[in-house]
């Protein structure tokens, strides 16, 4: 229990690489949370819904942290192609910039970069286990990979097409890049086995992974 309590004090204090008073380079924390998150978003989930729930804001608070990162030329609202009453928020070069130069978290990322591959899987694996732990136990969800989630299936090239294997979201019902499946989605739901899509003529029909 000892080294239990001292793994979680540990990770306590890690957490004040992105939980701080006041600002970094012009932006407080949960504008640093909100910016980091849009530049790792899919397509579905860079709406202002979607990043109030993320970020565990109301969408008053959230629609103000927009604005402000709108001020800074780090956001912009694109008009969405999946709903036309929807706008898309999007990570501008400038905002790109900042991250990779200023993100807070950065001196977070070359430490575990350090510990090698191996531990970093670990340290990835055992994160993973203790939020999903913590999600189950206050009945709540975290935006996680496109790669892991149930939603996902993977639609095999047409024989004789030579084509590289494609991807669905059997819940947006919308193609999905092979890129995209890095992306975070706040829609995400875990699963072990991933359907496969086989395709039809007319339409396509989820199946039995092989």
């Amino acid at each position: 229990m000892a080294l239990t309590r001292e793994a979680v004090e540990l990770l306590v204090q890690a957490a004040r690489a992105w939980y701080f008073e006041g600002d970094q380079h012009g932006l407080r924390d949960r504008e640093w949370m909100a910016l980091r998150f849009l530049g790792r978003a899919n397509r579905f989930s860079r709406t202002p819904t979607a990043l109030a729930g993320f970020i565990g804001a109301t969408k008053a608070t959230a629609s103000q942290i927009v604005k402000t990162l709108e001020n800074k030329s780090y956001l912009v609202r694109k008009p969405s192609h999946e709903d036309k009453r929807s706008v898309v928020l999007c990570v501008t070069p400038q905002g790109e910039k900042c991250l990779s130069q200023h993100d807070p978290i950065n001196h977070v990322l070359n430490a575990v970069t350090a510990l090698g591959n191996d531990d970093c899987v670990r340290l990835h694996d055992s994160l993973t286990r203790v939020l999903n732990h913590l999600d189950a136990a206050h009945q709540r969800l975290n935006a996680s990979t496109c790669r892991d989630c149930m939603f996902l299936a993977e639609r095999g090239p047409a024989p004789g097409r030579g084509r590289t294997a494609e991807f669905v979201c059997r819940l947006y019902r919308a193609p999905i890049a092979l890129e995209e499946t890095e992306l975070l989605c706040t829609s995400f739901e875990r699963t072990r086995d991933r359907p496969k899509i086989d395709e039809q003529p007319e339409r396509l029909r989820v199946v039995s992974q092989a």
